[in-house]
C-alpha cells in the first residue's frame, strides 16, 4: 500500500481550588451541568472490525478524544456468543471494538481515516495470517449520517486507487455488541511482552505514530 497516497487521499476527503474551600453558588450549578450536558451531547459511538480485536483496540487507545475502547463481537446470530464459539466461524460474529468518542476532539472522519490505514480492508475474510470471517473488515453504523460518510469515504478511496484491489469492507446497521471475556480487554497494554504483542501490534502502533501523531493523545 503506499501510505503516501493513502494519507492525501484521506485528507481531501471531506481552575481547580487549592486548600481554601470554594462555595458552589448557583450560577456555578448551571454552568457545570450545561458542560456535562454538552460533553454528553458530543458523545458518539462506533463500532468497527479490522481483524483480531485486539490490534484495533491497542490502535484507538492511542487517539485523542477517544473515551473508551471495548473488545467484543457483533455481527452473528448466535445470542452471547464466547470467543471459543466466535472462533470457530459458525456464529456469524465479527471480533470487533466499540469505540465511544468525544466528536468534539476527534471526528469520525478521522476516526474512520485511522480504521482504514491500520488494517487492510481489501482482503476477504482475512488479516495477515488471522483467517475466516471473524476477522472480516466491516463497520457497524448506528445512523444513516454515519453510513453516509463510511460509503462516501470508501467510494474516494476506491476512486483513488489507493489500494491494488477493491475495498471489500462491509458496511451494515449496528444491531447487537457483545463485550469479550475480560482478559481480552486492553490486551496489548497488559501483555506488551506477548509474541503476538511484540510483532503484530508494536509494528501497526509505530505505523499510527508516523501517519496520524496529529491524533495521537499527548503523552
Amino acid at each position: 500500500m503506499n501510505l503516501r497516497a493513502l494519507f492525501l487521499c484521506l485528507i481531501a476527503v471531506p481552575v481547580i481550588a487549592g486548600c481554601r474551600q470554594v462555595k458552589t453558588t448557583p450560577s456555578t450549578i448551571i454552568t457545570t451541568q450545561k458542560n456535562t450536558t454538552a460533553m454528553e451531547n458530543n458523545r458518539d459511538t462506533i463500532t468497527l472490525g479490522g481483524g483480531c480485536y485486539w490490534c484495533m483496540e491497542a490502535v484507538f487507545q492511542q487517539l485523542n478524544g477517544v473515551v473508551q475502547v471495548v473488545s467484543g463481537f457483533s455481527g452473528g446470530q448466535v445470542e452471547n456468543p464466547t470467543y471459543k464459539e466466535v472462533c470457530t466461524g459458525l456464529t456469524g460474529h465479527a471480533e470487533v471494538v466499540q469505540i465511544e468518542f468525544d466528536s468534539s476532539k476527534i471526528t469520525l472522519l478521522e476516526i474512520l481515516k485511522v480504521f482504514f490505514t491500520m488494517h487492510d480492508p481489501t482482503t476477504l475474510n482475512r488479516q495477515g495470517n488471522d483467517v475466516g470471517t471473524q476477522y472480516r473488515s466491516v463497520v457497524f453504523y448506528r445512523n444513516e449520517t454515519q453510513k453516509d460518510k463510511i460509503q462516501t469515504l470508501i467510494k474516494a478511496l476506491n476512486d483513488a486507487n489507493v489500494y491494488p484491489s477493491a475495498i471489500v469492507t462491509q458496511v451494515e446497521p449496528f444491531t447487537k455488541f457483545y463485550k469479550a471475556e475480560d482478559y481480552h480487554q486492553n490486551y496489548y497494554n497488559d501483555n506488551k511482552e506477548q509474541g503476538y504483542c511484540r510483532f503484530v501490534i508494536q509494528p501497526k502502533i509505530k505505523k499510527l505514530e508516523n501517519v496520524f501523531k496529529n491524533l495521537l493523545k499527548q503523552q
